[in-house]
């Protein structure tokens, strides 16, 4: 089974955390939730978030893929962080997926991974930054090879759903989908 790396940052947005960890589960994905440091994560809304390691600790591992939930502070907190930008440019370098929503797919144009890629974020966040040769494309999920991007709090399914079938199928996809009863 593949396994994913999400990072929980201080000020994350829980419901992309939440949602992303959860359906990736049900889809019986290996998901490691890793924190910063060793503290619980308050999320922006004040929700407190364990994590399942420290980040540290996870990095010892290989992953599949990396997903960075978005929220503010939380995307300045994995931008900011040293560990975060060669994490991001190893598993691109060695083919593996790189994913982020909401403000984080900032963190992968500060990594240099949006390059020459179409993405999309929240309204503000990308399209001003200087990238060459950025696609901005205002749709709930955008796949460009191994970069995913989406929007935002309200694209968390789908965005989770998109990575299902980019790591086990369309098939997986849509039994996680259909028990969700949307």
């Amino acid at each position: 089974m593949p396994t994913v790396l999400v990072p929980l940052a201080q000020g994350c947005e829980e419901l992309e955390a939440v949602t992303i960890i959860d359906l990736l589960r049900r889809a019986k994905i290996t998901v490691v939730t890793a924190g910063l440091d060793e503290n619980p994560v308050k999320a922006s809304r004040g929700v407190v978030l364990i994590p399942d390691t420290t980040l540290d600790k996870a990095i010892q591992q290989d992953f599949d893929m990396i997903v960075l939930p978005g929220g503010l502070p939380g995307a300045d907190n994995l931008n900011n962080d040293p560990r975060i930008h060669p994490l991001l440019k190893k598993m691109h370098q060695q083919g593996k997926y790189t994913a982020a929503i909401c403000a984080a797919p900032k963190v992968l144009a500060h990594a240099g991974l949006l390059a020459n890629k179409s993405a999309t974020s929240y309204p503000g966040v990308l399209e001003h930054m200087n990238i060459p040769q950025l696609q901005f494309i205002a749709a709930p999920v955008i796949k460009d090879g191994s970069v995913i991007t989406s929007r935002g709090p309200g694209t968390a399914i789908d965005f989770a759903l998109e990575l299902i079938a980019t790591l086990v199928g369309s098939e997986i996809r849509d039994q996680v989908e259909s028990a969700l009863v949307r």
